[in-house]
């Protein structure tokens, strides 16, 4: 097994390993820019049930797992020189909120299958789960329908999230390819106060079901807040996240301002700087968990975006510090490759009217449809002055209500009846627009990473 010692991660052979690889979303845990649909993964799934009924939709999902994510893909990665894999996974594979404490032993075929392909690669996995019951955070990602983070109200969500990772640390106790595990993705826990004791309980747990494999713990406010760490546990890293500002969808130009906030090399290092304060005055290692722009289409704004990847990557090579880049694959805005063929062409026109919309928080410039939410934010401000809502303010709270609430969960309809009429073959050619081999390689971003890697982009451009 990998462990920890002081600040490197070492094989059982004390041999120095710095994991740098990517983030595998939209797989295990679907998200609503990675794959086109709106809103979050639960209601999405229960609007396209609604249309194919439980046997075909289930046909449709399972088959998008399997395309998803396959040995070739494996060894792409493994080309460009990556050897680590961060695999988010949603709760609802293992377990149900109607029978909550029963592990669905299913769950684990995909995620054996893939960590077994990793591993034949060399690729080490770390097992992320991203969306827990309750919901850990306010946002899509965590499979939240709301804006509330219940997770942190109710026992009840926290004792299920323990008996899981008890069942996911005994399953892969033994498995060497697993690098750790990642049990908690950006906490949201408003007070601050619930999530240090529940780390605690939760670590004397999986340490009692699996005492050898490594602990990736995010901190509080989405993995920026180490505070709330009490104690320093044995065999951890915390993990930092570590988007820049001027990467996201509503990002200015590099260097220069976004929303008033300038951002160039320097920024970036000193923001790098303040997120891994706290690892370095505990010495322990430096690993960001999630990072990485947003592109746009523009060949300018997106040569840009390169550049700020490309000096990230500097940065954290200055640190010896590891990564995991956000993410592998989706349907354009941010992977290594997208999708192409059937799915693109069925879901072209809904993707676009979702971007015009604003309706994915990840894919919004915070300017769609001005005319009408302008005049909100206007009156938030002057009636509301004070109102700073956890965790990023009322003009993205505001956001969040309207445009990725609202407007997301209005869309569902829509989504879902372009499901309506299609055979089984139509059904399996839409998830396998998702394999490797259906898809267009950015090829820009493959090479910048293959150069840092010491790796190859390789194969053809679609």
């Amino acid at each position: 097994m990998l462990h920890v010692s002081g600040t490197r991660l070492l094989t059982a052979g004390n041999q120095p390993v710095r994991l740098r690889g990517v983030g595998l979303g939209g797989w295990m845990n679907m998200e609503n820019f990675i794959t086109g649909y709106p809103a979050n993964e639960a209601s999405m799934r229960a609007a396209v049930q609604g249309v194919l009924g439980e046997e075909r939709a289930t046909l449709f999902f399972d088959r998008l797992l399997t395309s998803f994510f396959t040995e070739r893909d494996a060894a792409l990665l493994a080309g460009l020189g990556m050897n680590c894999v961060r695999i988010p996974i949603s709760y609802r594979h293992f377990e149900s909120d109607e029978r909550p404490f029963e592990i669905i032993e299913q769950g684990f075929h995909h995620l054996d299958r893939v960590i077994g392909l990793l591993g034949a690669h060399g690729i080490y996995s770390v097992i992320d789960l991203h969306a827990l019951p309750g919901s850990q955070n306010q946002h899509w990602h965590s499979d939240n329908p709301t804006h509330i983070a219940a997770f942190w109200r109710h026992r009840h969500f926290q004792d299920r999230v323990v008996h899981l990772w008890e069942a996911i640390a005994d399953h892969y106790r033994d498995n060497p390819w697993v690098a750790g595990y990642n049990p908690v993705n950006e906490p949201g826990d408003p007070s601050g106060k619930v999530v240090g004791p529940f780390y605690d309980r939760l670590v004397k747990a999986v340490r009692a079901a699996d005492p050898r494999h490594v602990l990736f713990l995010d901190g509080n406010t989405y993995s920026t807040d180490f505070s709330i760490f009490r104690e320093m546990y044995e065999n951890t890293v915390f993990v930092c996240h570590d988007y820049a500002l001027a990467g996201f969808a509503h990002g200015g130009g590099y260097p220069g301002y976004t929303r008033g906030e300038w951002c160039d090399r320097g920024e970036l290092e000193r923001t790098f700087d303040r997120r891994s304060r706290f690892q370095r005055e505990t010495g322990t290692p430096l690993w960001v968990g999630e990072f990485g722009p947003v592109y746009t289409g523009d060949p300018e704004l997106d040569a840009e975006r390169y550049q700020i990847l490309r000096d990230q990557l500097d940065i954290y090579d200055a640190h010896d510090a590891g990564w995991a880049l956000w993410t592998y694959k989706d349907v354009g805005l941010q992977g290594l490759v997208h999708a192409g063929g059937p799915y693109m062409e069925r879901f072209g026109g809904f993707i676009a009217k979702k971007r015009r919309l604003g309706a994915d928080r990840w894919g919004s410039t915070m300017e769609e449809s001005a005319e009408v939410i302008g005049p909100l934010h206007t009156l938030v401000e002057t009636e509301f002055p004070g109102w700073s809502p956890y965790p990023w303010g009322a003009r993205y709270q505001t956001d969040d209500l309207i445009r990725h609430i609202l407007f997301a969960q209005a869309l569902l309809p829509e989504y879902a009846e372009l499901f309506r009429g299609l055979d089984d073959g139509e059904l399996t050619a839409l998830a396998d627009s998702f394999a490797l081999e259906g898809c267009v390689r950015r090829r820009p971003l493959l090479d910048l990473l293959a150069a840092s890697l010491g790796g190859t982009s390789g194969g053809p451009v679609r």
